[in-house]
């Protein structure tokens, strides 16, 4: 498996900025190891990081808006029966409709820092047909601290990039805690207006 992971890196490596966007796009490979990478070749010179998070924006919205746009047009029924090939199980869809059906769509900001949801979060906000404009701000605004954070472990640990899952715990945690938090906050604020 390391080394198939290896192969597609060394692939969108020659790829530069578009390699990282792809990477992120199709999402065969954690997105973690991809911003990683592209951090390692930040660090090598390769690809500037400026640019590269511009990369990683695009990347990482447009995985998203491919899945919300099958929950838009295609519903459930669709993904129950494709979501398999994108790695999304039913479970991922039943997870994410409860955690959407409570928290509304502020959910789709701090679901981006939760493990197994952050993907699959997009599914229900299609399904609900939520403004595609709100959806993809949302979505941008928690895309690029994201893709900022694992480029920049992938070039302070420079050729060690492969530990940056372990590096990344840490400081995951934290930013799990404070998504949850402006979630419940949004939550908060929209019922007290309603």
């Amino acid at each position: 498996m390391k080394e198939f992971i290896f192969n597609i890196l060394t692939t969108l490596s020659e790829l530069g900025y578009f390699g990282i966007a792809i990477g992120l796009m199709i999402e065969i490979i954690p997105s973690e190891i991809v911003l990683g990478y592209g951090g390692y070749m930040i660090s090598q010179g390769i690809i500037n990081f400026p640019l590269a998070v511009v990369a990683g924006t695009i990347g990482g919205t447009f995985a998203q808006l491919f899945l919300y746009w099958a929950g838009y047009y295609g519903g459930r029924p669709f993904l129950e029966k494709y979501g398999k090939y994108v790695f999304i199980s039913q479970h991922h869809i039943d997870l994410s409709e409860q955690w959407f059906k409570k928290y509304g769509a502020g959910v789709i900001f701090s679901a981006r820092f939760i493990p197994v949801i952050r993907h699959a979060i997009s599914i229900p906000a299609g399904i609900s047909k939520m403004s595609a404009t709100k959806f993809t701000l949302y979505t941008v605004a928690a895309v690029i601290p994201w893709t900022i954070f694992f480029l920049y472990l992938g070039v302070v640990l420079g050729d060690n990039w492969a530990n940056i899952k372990e590096v990344a715990k840490p400081y995951v945690l934290p930013a799990l805690g404070l998504a949850i938090v402006l979630g419940v906050a949004y939550v908060l604020v929209k019922r007290k207006k309603g």
